[in-house]
């Protein structure tokens, strides 16, 4: 099936594709983490099973998030180079090219990056299949902006703390890591995934000479539950 716009057949397409994906997710039964505990597999499993139909895909929204573009709408990002985390189906990438920055932008599935590049054939984004807890040494300290959207409340508490040294091992000096995520207060019960963050898990994301330049707790609204937005500094 073809890219479609978002409308109300849309989410009723999401939503039965988000039941069928959460049936196969080891991560939602008592002890099924060990058999995936990166979620590869289901990763790979959504896109496949999506056949081209972005509502399959539960985070892609053909737009960028809306919590990137308030924060580009007030910034230009020119001659910066800027790393996409984790980039589906490549809006936040193509938002943060827009903007005027140089952007790679990966993901763990290569079928992600392989419908990125169909969606923005002329596109200046270079788009890769990537592992955070194994990127290209290259990629160390190569980046003034770090971009992630979603990755972290999508992976188990127990890789929290790798994944937070591998995002900032990403950050030029005077560079910047930009995180959006879903939020929920310390103690509070969810059953993920996805995970909403604590503060706990927010403030353990100062690693590796990053400090928390600002941090905003996004109340919910009628469009979308409670989020953080939080912007991370390496001093330079």
């Amino acid at each position: 099936m073809g890219e479609t716009g978002v409308n109300e057949e849309f989410f009723a397409r999401r939503a039965a594709a988000r039941a069928r994906l959460d049936a196969i997710d080891p991560h939602k039964r008592a002890g099924g983490a060990t058999a995936d505990p990166q979620r590869k597999d289901w990763f790979e499993a959504v896109y496949r099973l999506a056949e081209g139909d972005a509502a399959n895909v539960p985070w892609a929204n053909l737009a960028p998030h809306p919590l990137l573009a308030d924060w580009l709408a007030t910034r230009r990002l020119d001659h910066l180079r800027a790393l996409d985390i984790g980039c589906g189906l490549g809006d936040n990438a193509e938002a943060l090219a827009a903007a005027g920055a140089r952007v790679t932008a990966f993901d763990l599935v290569e079928n992600a990056v392989a419908w990125a590049k169909r969606r923005f054939p002329r596109s200046a984004v270079d788009y890769r299949a990537a592992d955070l807890f194994a990127a290209p040494p290259e990629w160390r300290g190569g980046f003034d902006l770090v971009h992630e959207c979603y990755t972290l409340q999508a992976l188990p508490d127990s890789l929290l703390d790798e994944a937070a040294q591998a995002l900032a091992s990403l950050i030029a000096p005077g560079g910047l890591l930009l995180v959006i995520a879903r939020a929920r207060d310390e103690g509070q019960e969810v059953a993920g995934p996805p995970w909403p963050l604590p503060p706990s898990r927010i403030a353990a994301l100062a690693v590796g000479g990053l400090r928390c330049e600002t941090l905003e707790d996004i109340p919910a609204t009628d469009a979308m539950v409670r989020h953080w937005r939080a912007a991370f500094r390496r001093d330079g």
